[in-house]
């Protein structure tokens, strides 16, 4: 992460795991925020031509205060976030032997509604291993 100014971070994606260099999933925490703090991502070397962001996807998000104070129906995770953009940014991408490719950049604004609260963010709802032992303990 790349702080550019206090309201505003670029990000570098680390390569889908099991891919030949795609990057389309991320999964990133902010802590130490302040209610009524809005931060803009910026996520500088997607892959993919077209993103169902630009379709109104929103991006999931979990924090970690309205999972303590929220009311049920309230807490996990969520879909939000605002003015998200999609689009080809000039960043070129290496080892491309016949033409030139450029990335893509994905970028989204997030208002912070509690104070000294850790948040994710996550393209999709992550299923973690202790989710697959609950699973496999039901079954």
């Amino acid at each position: 992460m790349n702080k550019q100014s206090d309201s505003e971070y670029d990000l570098v994606l680390q390569n889908d795991i099991n891919s030949k260099g795609h990057t389309q999933w991320f999964y990133f925490r902010v802590t130490n925020v302040k209610k009524g703090m809005k931060v803009k991502f910026n996520m500088l070397n997607m892959i993919k031509p077209k993103s169902l962001y630009n379709e109104g996807m929103k991006v999931l998000s979990y924090s970690e205060r309205r999972q303590e104070t929220a009311p049920a129906e309230e807490r996990g995770w969520t879909r939000g976030g605002e003015d998200m953009s999609y689009y080809q940014n000039n960043y070129k991408r290496e080892h491309q032997t016949n033409f030139q490719r450029c990335y893509y950049t994905f970028t989204f604004t997030h208002t912070f509604d509690q104070d000294d609260d850790t948040v994710y963010f996550s393209y999709s709802q992550p299923y973690t291993y202790s989710d697959l032992t609950e699973y496999l303990c039901e079954i």
